[in-house]
């Protein structure tokens, strides 16, 4: 069945969005099924993803992806997100977060261990104002990525076929990664590719993370995903 047609996937997605403040367009939601259905029934490029998780891949795999968008304004600019009174009713987060986004147009954001695409491909659909690089050395994720680029006109989006650190890409606004490896890791690798005031984002188990609570320079967003047990997290880090 395809994920247009997956009434039960679909309403998880939406409700999980709505509760935080978020409704998207009707042809953007059609481009993030598009996006799933690509993962999921695309077989030339190798398995992509394992059964158990290509029956629930909007309610786990892009829900997740869209957690940075869900929380832009704290990525952007988290003192106005503080000082802003529409951030603290979710009727008028929609409304912030437009002024936000207004303000990420030409912004430059590269994602670590890119895979099959995800967070990259869901958050360019969403925020087509930002430039994208999914960064994957193995080859044939690669041939995939540039595939779907390519079937879903994704203007904002380069696949770039190296690992990071010998992707060439530098003076980043935004380099994110999830589940990749620790911390620590993920951050010493992204750290030299960031603009100074750049973000690192990143998305992660919480237990695996509950070590930098008292961390000054991190910032950690606990979130639950639809029907999953453990508890995750977006964990930022700014490069001073």
């Amino acid at each position: 069945m395809k994920y247009s047609e997956n009434e039960e996937q679909k309403n998880l997605l939406n409700q999980f969005l709505a509760s935080n403040g978020v409704e998207l367009s009707a042809d953007v939601l059609a481009k993030l099924y598009a996006f799933a259905d690509l993962v999921v029934e695309t077989k030339e490029y190798g398995n992509l993803i394992s059964e158990k998780d290509s029956q629930k891949f909007l309610s786990r795999h892009i829900a997740d992806s869209l957690v940075p968008y869900i929380y832009i304004g704290k990525l952007v600019d988290p003192i106005a997100a503080l000082q802003d009174d529409r951030f603290k009713v979710q009727d008028d987060t929609a409304n912030f977060r437009v002024d936000i986004l207004s303000k990420l147009k030409g912004k430059r954001w590269a994602d670590m261990g890119a895979g099959a695409g995800c967070p990259s491909f869901p958050l360019a659909i969403v925020m087509p104002e930002v430039q994208f690089y999914a960064v994957e050395p193995r080859n044939k994720r690669v041939q995939f990525m540039n595939f779907v680029k390519e079937k879903l006109h994704l203007d904002n989006m380069t696949v770039v076929g190296k690992r990071f650190e010998t992707s060439g890409l530098a003076y980043l606004d935004f380099v994110s990664c999830r589940a990749l490896s620790t911390f620590e890791n993920d951050w010493e690798r992204a750290q030299p590719g960031l603009a100074r005031g750049g973000q690192f984002v990143t998305l992660k188990s919480y237990n695996n993370i509950v070590h930098l609570e008292n961390d000054p320079a991190v910032h950690i967003y606990k979130y639950a995903l639809p029907q999953e047990e453990q508890e995750y997290a977006l964990v930022t880090r700014g490069n001073e």
